[in-house]
């Protein structure tokens, strides 16, 4: 069981630890555009303690009974690209991982759909565009589900 709160700056570590498991499972996926950074938990929380300080950011935690986090999700609301015209700001989520992936259409439901309510009533946004990678298949299958669409890929080749 978990409860789900707004994140605070407090939260950063917690949040950068969780994501570290996704950036190791990216990694795999794509070693190169994905490659973790030897610190990327101690690079990742001055960020995070700045983000999850800013008024543009939605951000929600789903605590475990242990006192872990369940989850984390992560957006930003931002002006969409001045040459598209999507009828308003865009939420961008890009830190949105659980602990448990097998959660995804449940757990990860919950907090997506927490995000869109908020990104659509405070900040009037248009769109949510999620970060997800190609061979992600629960996040995946979980988007799909709740109707998102890919809009498009990133290709990557090392130089």
């Amino acid at each position: 069981m978990s409860t789900m709160r707004p994140a605070t700056p407090d939260d950063a570590r917690a949040v950068a630890e969780l994501m570290e498991s996704r950036r190791v499972q990216y990694q795999a996926f794509q070693p190169t555009f994905w490659r973790v950074a030897p610190d990327a938990v101690d690079r990742h929380v001055p960020f995070l303690r700045e983000v999850l300080g800013s008024p543009d950011t939605i951000a929600i935690v789903a605590d475990r009974d242990d006192g872990g986090l369940a989850g984390a999700v992560l957006a930003r609301i931002v002006p969409s690209p001045p040459v598209y015209a999507p009828g308003g700001p865009t939420c961008v989520i890009d830190d949105y991982w659980l602990a448990d992936t097998s959660a995804w259409q449940t757990l990860g439901v919950t907090l997506l759909s927490e995000v869109e309510r908020v990104a659509k009533e405070v900040f009037a946004a248009a769109q949510a565009v999620v970060v997800c990678a190609q061979q992600d298949g629960p996040k995946r299958s979980m988007l799909q589900a709740e109707t998102y669409s890919v809009a498009s890929e990133w290709w990557t080749k090392p130089l």
